[in-house]
């Protein structure tokens, strides 16, 4: 009797599951969900409406979860090509718009594919900027009022667009009136991104070529061009300055086999030979200078600071009463006078050359100031101190650094 009863209990509990799950759609009702709802039946629970709506939020969540980690193991296998160029950039996009047909996931993938827009080289190019912003649905985030317009209707969406639009402000891309067509179908003419393109679409054309000292666009990936633009916007304070190129195997004895640029004007060449043999001039460096996202090290012979002169002063523009003239009997003299000062002779010291190496190595310095006392034979007459004091840190050649790395490396 009692094998009986169970087994009817079964069919009975059995027949529940089953009417629940015909009553609900065949899409929702997912494998986490029978699982739910067959644990909640077999503890002998009563199938109420609360148990029913528990056991389907749960497995809803859980359902959740697992497209949420679908979704980002997917995005990042767009990413993982052999061949990482424009083109491949492009493709990923697009296979990205025709799988997601209903335009979801959206704004994970833009914030995705900004990441490896340095990995495929695309950063400063407007047409992949364009790609992305097409990638947001049309008239679907464009408010209807007011209210919908200043509390930022769809933020997390207007907010990505406005991240994007600031990555092409920061590399330096001027958006043109293709991209406001899109940011109006896609947000309206009232929307946050449309104003800040609006700004952007203003401002950047006014500072594109504002800079005294122009580098090209893409900047030189050589170290030695890099090295001869650096030094020509330094000196360009003294237009008769000359640039001077050295090759270190020219040398009898050097160590250090490469490249060194040089900068030393006229002036700089009459204020070392007017400076004492006692006092001794000093090799500083290495000091860094950017030429967009280029980095060139540089390092200058610097000598003593000039000592300034107190002389006496007028406390008023106005007062007469300390007038000479050429009628009284003080005689005039010209002790007074003195050598005006040039830019090269500033309060920290006076420069006197400017040069920046293949290595940035002391041995490399060490040939650069005998190929300046083969110039300047006065040169040879100062005492010259390497100090190598710099605001970043000890100066380390590329080679050392490498040869210490690989040493730790094995270690």
């Amino acid at each position: 009797m009692q094998s009986t009863a169970d087994a009817t209990r079964s069919e009975v509990t059995e027949r529940k599951m089953w009417d629940i799950q015909k009553s609900l759609p065949p899409l929702v009702f997912t494998f986490t969900r029978v699982e739910a709802l067959r644990r909640c039946v077999l503890s002998r629970r009563t199938l109420t409406a609360f148990s029913i709506t528990r056991a389907l939020s749960l497995s809803s969540s859980l359902g959740r979860n697992e497209e949420r980690n679908n979704k980002e193991v997917a995005t990042k296998s767009l990413f993982d090509v052999k061949e990482k160029n424009k083109r491949a950039y492009i493709d990923m996009i697009r296979k990205f718009n025709e799988r997601q047909v209903q335009k979801r996931g959206h704004v994970e993938f833009i914030y995705a594919a900004m990441k490896h827009m340095d990995e495929f080289g695309v950063s400063k190019d407007l047409e992949v900027y364009k790609a992305l912003i097409d990638v947001f649905p049309k008239g679907k985030m464009i408010p209807r009022n007011m209210f919908q317009t200043e509390f930022q209707h769809y933020p997390k969406h207007q907010q990505c667009a406005i991240d994007l639009l600031q990555m092409m402000e920061t590399n330096g891309i001027i958006p043109d009136m293709e991209v406001e067509v899109m940011l109006t179908n896609i947000f309206g003419k009232t929307s946050h991104p449309l104003r800040k393109f609006m700004r952007m679409y203003y401002w950047m054309p006014k500072f594109n070529n504002l800079s005294p000292w122009p580098v090209a666009k893409p900047v030189p990936q050589d170290p030695f061009e890099l090295a001869k633009i650096a030094l020509q916007r330094i000196t360009s304070v003294d237009l008769l300055t000359k640039i001077e190129v050295y090759q270190t195997k020219n040398l009898k004895d050097s160590v250090d086999k490469t490249w060194i640029v040089s900068a030393q004007s006229p002036l700089q060449k009459e204020i070392l030979e007017r400076l004492p043999s006692d006092q001794p001039l000093y090799v500083e460096g290495a000091f860094k200078i950017w030429l967009r996202q280029a980095c060139v090290q540089y390092f200058i012979l610097r000598g003593q600071p000039k000592p300034y002169t107190d002389h006496e002063t007028m406390i008023e523009k106005d007062d007469v009463s300390r007038l000479k003239t050429p009628f009284s009997d003080e005689k005039t003299t010209f002790k007074n006078l003195e050598r005006l000062r040039t830019v090269h002779e500033q309060a920290e010291g006076t420069v006197i050359a400017i040069a920046a190496t293949g290595s940035s190595s002391k041995d490399s310095l060490l040939s650069w100031i005998r190929f300046l006392q083969q110039e300047d034979q006065s040169l040879g007459r100062i005492p010259v101190l390497f100090s190598m004091t710099s605001p970043f840190g000890q100066v380390v050649s590329f080679e050392e650094d490498t040869v210490k790395r690989t040493v730790g490396v094995e270690k």
